[in-house]
């Protein structure tokens, strides 16, 4: 199955994919997807209606009920599952090149670290369910146990800041246990999607248990897959607000929902923190995807002794930051997704100013030839901002910092409490004691010291408060995908 192109090579024709081939949309109705560089067409995409999104769920319940996949052993599913990473891993350059066309992602991060764990994903969660342990209990004469089957049929709805690794972060849990599934990909950033359920099936995957449905939100694409009795979970990752409308849409069926939202994670060096660490993991903590990351460490708190140096040193870091064409590997920060989000943090960086903010380095778009069509933002330092300001409280998701100041460990961790959101945290310093009180009482769901988006797949992932609602990696995906079963059995006595 080979992706359909337009008369233009360049510009490719996206179509649904349900129950195993390529589908138009119902209505005939399409939209455009652009290059965030120059804003240049590259597909045109099927705009699903709820009708299209009932013909995937129908689909992906057939799949389930009816075939082969849920039925296999893990060791089955593991193999294809495998094949499907090695058929992602052989076109690595191809994905990588439409994730940095399609999204924005400079080609460096696209080709060593989405692309590549979007493989890990698959060849994670297949050989953990293959390995995973049931419980039991012998007491006598009784045997008690628990047996986990898949829960059923997924509604999987990702985000446009990582498409293709945060699509395969909620499928392959969801298929490693044995579900069906639709993915909803964020109508931005289609492109891998579409490809990645092509090379799925041609790695061996059953028709039907991988369905994509494109399109938009509401009461378009995603209204069936969140409120549809046939959809036994779902998973979402994306704005807070978007998050509450999926739980009240998914609660009138008590369908479980896995959330992972928004964030505005706390930074917090001390004065003993090594800064040939700090300052370039910091950088990363708020500059890596284009500043478009739900964990970025946007609240920046530096103990006041080192603050000149730490926001000198900071701040020049800031500025040698290449900005330029995401397809070029010399470029370190590419284009923000769309107009609408540039104008969003060109906004912030407007009301930081009103609220008496500082912008010591950065602060507008950039309109350098080759960049001016494209939707660019330099990156930004703004200091003097109170921690109950409106830039230092809310989520801008764009390259764009405050730095605070803070005397104690006390006041610091009151500061990074001080929020809605609870996502993650970062924390610099030499004192282990300091660290190991810091994140015994740090309201995040993950928290990073001495380094930054280091993950291991075992742990949990998700956030505290606005952040989200579940957890899901290793044993937390499995009891999120699968209905854990109690069994007590009595064995009768020999005769």
């Amino acid at each position: 199955m080979t992706t359909e192109t337009t008369a233009d090579p360049e510009i490719r024709r996206i179509r649904h994919l349900i129950g195993g081939g390529r589908s138009e949309p119902v209505t005939g109705e399409t939209f455009e997807t652009r290059d965030p560089h120059d804003n240049s067409l590259l597909g045109t995409v099927a705009r699903g209606t709820a009708e299209d999104a009932t013909r995937a769920i129908e689909a992906a319940r057939a799949a389930f009920d009816d075939g082969p996949w849920p039925r296999m052993t893990p060791k089955e599913r593991q193999k294809i599952l495998h094949a499907v990473a090695d058929n992602v891993e052989s076109h690595l350059e191809e994905l990588a090149m439409l994730e940095t066309r399609d999204s924005g992602k400079i080609i460096t991060q696209a080709r060593h670290a989405d692309i590549p764990r979007t493989a890990y994903n698959l060849r994670f969660f297949a050989d953990y369910a293959a390995m995973a342990g049931n419980e039991a209990y012998p007491d006598g004469d009784l045997l008690s146990y628990t047996l986990y089957p898949p829960a059923g049929v997924v509604s999987a709805i990702s985000p446009w800041n990582a498409p293709l690794m945060l699509a395969s972060w909620k499928l392959a849990p969801a298929l490693a246990f044995g579900n069906t599934a639709i993915l909803k990909p964020a109508p931005q950033t289609p492109l891998t999607a579409s490809r990645f359920g092509e090379l799925a099936l041609e790695a061996g995957l059953p028709e039907g248990v991988l369905n994509i449905v494109h399109g938009f939100g509401g009461d378009e694409v995603a209204g069936p897959l969140t409120t549809d009795p046939r959809v036994d979970r779902i998973t979402f990752t994306g704005s807070t607000a978007t998050g509450v409308r999926i739980l009240r849409a998914a609660a009138p069926n008590l369908t479980p929902v896995s959330a992972e939202l928004g964030g505005k994670s706390a930074n917090i060096v001390f004065d003993d923190a090594d800064l040939d660490v700090a300052v370039p993991e910091s950088i990363r903590g708020i500059f890596a995807g284009n500043g478009q990351m739900c964990f970025a460490g946007s609240r920046l708190f530096v103990q006041r002794g080192i603050l000149p140096e730490f926001l000198a040193r900071f701040t020049a870091a800031a500025e040698e930051i290449v900005v330029g064409d995401p397809k070029d590997p010399a470029t370190t920060l590419g284009p923000l997704i769309e107009q609408r989000h540039l104008d969003k943090v060109g906004g912030y960086v407007e009301l930081a100013r009103d609220e008496g903010g500082t912008v010591v380095s950065g602060g507008h778009r950039i309109r350098e030839p080759g960049l001016a069509e494209g939707f660019y933002y330099a990156p930004t330092v703004i200091s003097g901002l109170g921690n109950d300001s409106r830039t230092a409280q809310e989520e801008i998701f764009g390259p764009v910092e405050t730095v605070i100041g803070f005397d104690t460990e006390e006041e610091a961790l009151r500061l990074a409490n001080a929020n809605p959101y609870g996502l993650a945290g970062l924390l610099f310093t030499t004192d282990l004691d300091r660290a190991h009180r810091m994140v015994s009482r740090w309201k995040a769901g993950t928290v990073w010291v001495n380094c930054y988006l280091v993950r291991d797949l075992r742990l949990p992932f998700g956030g505290e408060g606005r952040s989200g609602i579940g957890r899901e990696g290793g044993q937390y995906s499995r009891e999120f995908f699968t209905e854990p079963r109690a069994v007590t059995l009595r064995i009768r006595p020999g005769r």
